[in-house]
């Protein structure tokens, strides 16, 4: 598949792009001293733990540290190869052929790939300004649709930047409970809020109910490279895929887990997290105002936290048409339709972790004078 950042790039050198492709951080807001400090902490602590094959289930400290942070027993905590192999390991654990699965419309657009690849039956439900549309989840079920999972990015939705509220996380663990599936909790930018008041996640809520399986990951909080993601369910679940994990890869990555398990309880960690809510806290604000003063007629919601902001061109912009555009003039975005069954036509997911504030109005105006060519050859 040809992604939105790899069309007509070949003549933009790294130096002269603008991206708002990718939902990675730039270099500046990862602790790179940390990091290696957490290194050879690693080491020094536990030579052979780091070194030697290790539990499938991941390195021993780094599932304590995190059945605390969650309130649960180390037994229901996976360390995985970044979330997505999180995300890879449930559904195939899960997900047949032919099983019904309700996500977000839009969503993670690997998610819908590997959804439809396993031969899921996918069911898009709408997401508003405070998460998915529960209203119209209950008349899906209604309907008779039985899904075996719902998947849901609760905190900063990539690609929508919206937040679920907590009155609509009650009501779809109580669906869950009257309709028999799992909610599927994918996780990762809950640490990056930058306004307003953190809210309890399902898997909290769900109080032991077994209702939800959770996942989340480092990698937007220490950084993409680590590639540590975990899972967090009822430990019979946790037990039944590090199983069929050891015959996928014998062992994970020791030493990656271990050095961010350094990272975490030394406390790196904490101030990580403060470098970066920092930084994309006013790369969201200037994104905003941007798009606010070069393309008045876009319609957004300003995200509370996360890396991502979804925007609607007027309907007359196709963004297939626009990317290319946009990539001449050294600016690199993602088209809707990535993220979504059918639709997008004129939508666009913009990633402002990457870009520094001094891009970030540079490359809306190069945005804008992209749409109005396309308009004009419209």
């Amino acid at each position: 598949m040809v992604r939105g950042w790899d069309v007509g790039l070949a003549d933009v050198t790294a130096a002269q792009l603008i991206s708002f492709a990718r939902g990675a951080p730039s270099l500046d807001i990862v602790d790179v001293d940390g990091l290696k400090a957490a290194a050879v902490r690693a080491f020094e602590a536990d030579p052979v733990g780091v070194t030697a094959y290790g539990p499938s289930a991941g390195y021993a400290p780094l599932r304590e540290w995190v059945a605390e942070k969650h309130g649960v027993a180390a037994d229901q905590v996976l360390v995985t190869n970044g979330s997505l192999q999180a995300d890879a390991f449930l559904f195939e654990h899960l997900v047949s052929a032919g099983d019904h699965v309700v996500v977000e419309k839009p969503t993670y657009d690997r998610t819908l790939q590997n959804l439809r690849a396993m031969g899921a039956v996918v069911h898009p439900v709408t997401v508003r300004d405070d998460g998915i549309d529960v209203a119209e989840l209950r008349a899906l079920l209604e309907s008779g649709v039985r899904p075996r999972l719902a998947h849901v990015i609760p905190n900063f939705q990539n690609p929508a930047g919206v937040t679920l509220s907590l009155e609509k996380r009650r009501v779809l663990l109580e669906l869950a409970g009257e309709f028999g599936f799992t909610i599927f909790e994918d996780d990762p930018y809950v640490d990056i809020r930058f306004r307003g008041e953190p809210v309890p996640s399902m898997l909290e809520l769900d109080a032991g109910a077994g209702r939800v399986v959770h996942a989340s990951s480092f990698t937007k909080t220490v950084c993409p490279g680590v590639r540590v993601g975990y899972l967090v369910g009822a430990a019979s679940l946790i037990g039944a895929i590090a199983a069929k994990a050891t015959s996928l890869y014998i062992s994970p990555g020791m030493v990656s887990q271990a050095v961010v398990h350094q990272f975490c309880v030394s406390g790196a960690l904490d101030a990580s997290i403060k470098t970066v809510r920092t930084a994309l806290a006013e790369r969201a604000s200037v994104l905003a105002g941007s798009l606010r003063r070069h393309l008045p007629e876009a319609r957004f919601t300003e995200p509370d936290g996360g890396y991502f902001l979804w925007v609607e061109l007027p309907e007359d912009v196709d963004a297939a048409a626009l990317v290319p555009v946009a990539a001449e003039r050294g600016v690199a975005v993602v088209k809707g339709g990535d993220f979504l069954v059918e639709g997008g036509r004129s939508a666009l997911r913009l990633a402002f972790s990457a870009v520094t504030v001094e891009q970030i109005d540079e490359g809306v105006r190069r945005l804008a004078e992209a749409v109005s060519v396309v308009r004009a050859a419209g």
